[in-house]
């Protein structure tokens, strides 16, 4: 029995659709997301946790790339490194912890922050520091710009103990967000 013509254009058109099918599929990223972490603020920062939860709660792979002001939450107050007069200064007026971050809004002569976090306390919503460790737990990855590091005058060893955590130039970002589906900026 012979093959028809419409047989063999219907083959022709699957193999035609499959191959489209498949180049979409490799093209599409990965199922992951890149944060930008770029403010240095407690809302923000929580936000950014937030949101990175919410996608290891649906199987995606987190990257979070903390750069500028957002190292600052990076910063263990426990910890310390020699630094020169300038990095001395940078040290002093930003924020030494995550504990010490700014809101974005209604600082409040400085109690601003102590009020959200007893709000959000109350409200049984976790602290900046209990998402950070979650985000350890599940996975999420910290990538933190070295560019900014010597900017700010911080040092690796004066960070936070975080699983994997490294630290990486723009250009591996910019590869995380080629492979990636989605990507945040905050």
């Amino acid at each position: 029995m012979t093959t028809s013509t419409e047989e063999l254009q219907l083959h022709e058109t699957i193999r035609q659709l499959t191959e489209r099918v498949d180049a979409l599929e490799k093209s599409a990223g990965n199922d992951r997301l890149s944060i930008g972490v770029m403010s240095g603020n407690l809302d923000t920062t929580i936000a950014a946790f937030i949101i990175a939860l919410g996608a290891v709660a649906y199987d995606i792979q987190v990257d979070m790339f903390f750069t500028f002001w957002a190292t600052a939450a990076l910063r263990d107050p426990k910890k310390s490194a020699r630094k020169g007069f300038l990095d001395k200064m940078f040290g002093w007026m930003l924020p030494r912890s995550s504990q010490a971050l700014p809101l974005s809004k209604m600082q409040m002569a400085g109690i601003g922050p102590k009020m959200i976090r007893s709000v959000m306390k109350a409200h049984g919503v976790k602290s900046l520091e209990q998402l950070m460790k979650e985000a350890a737990e599940f996975g999420v990855r910290i990538h933190v710009c070295e560019m900014s590091m010597g900017v700010m005058g911080f040092k690796e060893e004066e960070m936070i103990d975080y699983p994997g955590i490294d630290y990486v130039g723009v250009g591996s970002f910019i590869q995380m967000i080629s492979e990636s589906k989605q990507v945040v900026f905050l």
